[in-house]
């Protein structure tokens, strides 16, 4: 365990910050559509299919750990229970992670039952990793193989009915992550993302220095959605089917409103729209002036020369 926190100690202090790439290529849940999501082996092929960040999911446990999972309870589509039988959709939210250990959540098998939608995904057994176990195996392989940093797009992942419930309150969720990653990373390299645009807003007023990206899945105007959040974050993140190019170009026209730490603001909020698995979308997206992507299929982008950033 010391060997682990000195080696992520030199890792976030000697470390050279990561740049925004000219064209962000985000693994999605790691490489979902072709890996067991938000799994470690995940993290490790969007590495070796050139991401320039890997996004991932977060939930809390009832002992208070940080698991990287989309669903803050265990998925009927995907994950077998600790007898390796499945479980009903209907019955998923009874296996809730905030009620359960680690240990307990350790012992689901999230992988070998594979997901319908992703017939490409391998199948074998794993299970869904703590957030600094994914960080540790994700630094040890850019050190040791792909030679390039990549930044960490994290997901808190909470709504208000489920306070206390699923998820922590956005205050308390918000203040353990960040007490977790700054001990292993620079925050030059993390953004975070939410849904919840309390949690934006809170991480907007006691953690300025952090990027923030505002998740969107509804019909508002782009306005309409800023207006609610309060302020411009530096990156905007839609559902790619609610884009076109005079969106594109117009979330373009607004500067975030955080300053960096040099004293200079970023010339333009950053377009980063998921998910996109379409090679032709992809094209046509980039072609729009997206500055990145969020993609379960980050091999595509690299077969299409999409993120020439390293």
């Amino acid at each position: 365990m010391r060997i682990t926190l000195l080696f992520l100690f030199l890792i976030k202090t000697f470390c050279v910050p990561a740049q925004n790439p000219k064209f962000d290529l985000q693994g999605h849940r790691g490489a979902r559509g072709l890996m067991p999501e938000n799994t470690i082996p995940a993290f490790m092929l969007a590495l070796d299919s050139g991401v320039t960040t890997l996004e991932m999911d977060l939930a809390i446990t009832k002992d208070k750990q940080i698991v990287v999972s989309h669903e803050p309870w265990m998925s009927a589509a995907y994950c077998l229970d600790p007898a390796g039988k499945s479980i009903s959709e209907k019955d998923e939210k009874k296996y809730n992670i905030f009620k359960m250990t680690y240990g307990q959540v350790k012992q689901w098998d999230c992988g070998s039952k594979g997901n319908l939608n992703f017939p490409q995904q391998k199948k074998f057994k794993t299970s869904k990793p703590l957030l600094v176990d994914v960080i540790v195996a994700a630094e040890n392989h850019i050190k040791n193989f792909s030679k390039y940093e990549v930044d960490y797009n994290i997901e808190i992942k909470s709504e208000p009915q489920d306070d206390n419930k699923f998820n922590p309150k956005p205050e308390v969720f918000s203040d353990m992550v960040y007490s977790l990653i700054d001990q292993y990373l620079p925050w030059d390299r993390v953004v975070i993302q939410s849904f919840d645009f309390r949690v934006l807003k809170y991480w907007h007023k006691k953690y300025p220095e952090v990027r923030l990206a505002a998740l969107v899945d509804n019909l508002k105007t782009i306005d309409e959605n800023l207006n609610d959040l309060g302020f411009v974050p530096d990156i905007y993140s839609p559902d790619y089917k609610l884009l076109d190019k005079n969106e594109i170009d117009f979330i373009h026209r607004k500067s975030p409103s955080r300053k960096l730490r040099n004293g200079m603001k970023p010339i333009k909020m950053r377009v980063i729209p998921w998910t996109v698995n379409d090679e032709k979308e992809m094209t046509e997206l980039k072609e729009m002036g997206v500055d990145g992507f969020i993609t379960d299929y980050p091999d595509r982008a690299r077969k299409l020369k999409l993120a020439l950033t390293h």
